[in-house]
């Protein structure tokens, strides 16, 4: 089955206002900035965000942000974007900000189909405010509900016709796990082959997942916090 759309602003034309929108990413690795500029573009707004961090001013999910459209983010790290802070200390925009791990986690468990699950993570901080605990071998555990969403946005290094994809090393990040946990899953790559060019054993996720596929353009390849080594002279 070809899935191929001819673009970003394609491949989104049917993401309607208040939709719960899953996008891959780990700081500025991975992240579908084609699919996000897509959105700025398009100018949807009322969004439920579920992503690890919220880009940075002006970068990535930031550029969402700077135009008002989201409203409600579940993630797990907002220490680089100055806006976000600022928006939520003015109660323009929820926030719920969930550990690292269990973030995973529910992503996962909602692609599984598993509606909550216990983890120890959180037990006695303000992570469990208004959550059930039960005891397993005498340790409390929390219950976490899986999380699902409307649309996933993930980017892969390359894919095929019929959906099949893989990720380049850290770019892997929750792209995977969002990949399985929406209604309808959108991927941009880098390189879009026909079916057959992929090998099968490499694949991370399967077609089945993958609903509209396009090839990507202007990579821009930011690092988002540049660490050099002093000259020796100003040592």
């Amino acid at each position: 089955m070809n899935k191929v759309v001819a673009n970003a602003d394609e491949a989104i034309r049917d993401v309607f206002e208040g939709a719960t929108i899953m996008i891959g990413g780990f700081g500025l690795c991975g992240m579908p900035e084609n699919l996000i500029r897509a959105l700025a573009r398009k100018g949807t707004r009322n969004l439920h965000t579920i992503s690890n961090n919220v880009g940075i001013d002006g970068v990535g999910n930031g550029l969402l942000l700077a135009a008002g459209q989201i409203v409600h983010h579940i993630g797990t790290y907002v220490g680089e974007n100055k806006l976000l802070e600022e928006l939520v200390l003015t109660g323009k925009i929820k926030l719920e900000l969930v550990p690292q791990g269990t973030f995973s986690e529910r992503i996962r468990a909602g692609g599984a189909g598993i509606p909550a699950f216990y983890t120890p993570t959180g037990v006695g901080t303000m992570v469990a405010e208004g959550k059930e605990t039960r005891e397993f071998d005498g340790r409390p555990y929390l219950m976490e509900r899986g999380l699902t969403a409307d649309f996933a946005f993930v980017k892969a290094w390359k894919g095929d016709r019929s959906g099949n994809l893989i990720y380049r090393k850290t770019a892997r990040n929750f792209n995977p796990m969002m990949a399985s946990a929406a209604k309808i899953t959108i991927a941009e790559v880098e390189h879009l082959l026909d079916v057959g060019e992929l090998e099968g054993d490499a694949i991370h996720t399967p077609s089945i997942y993958v609903k509209r596929i396009f090839q990507g353009e202007l990579y821009e390849r930011r690092i988002e916090r540049r660490t050099v080594r002093k000259a020796a002279s100003a040592q």
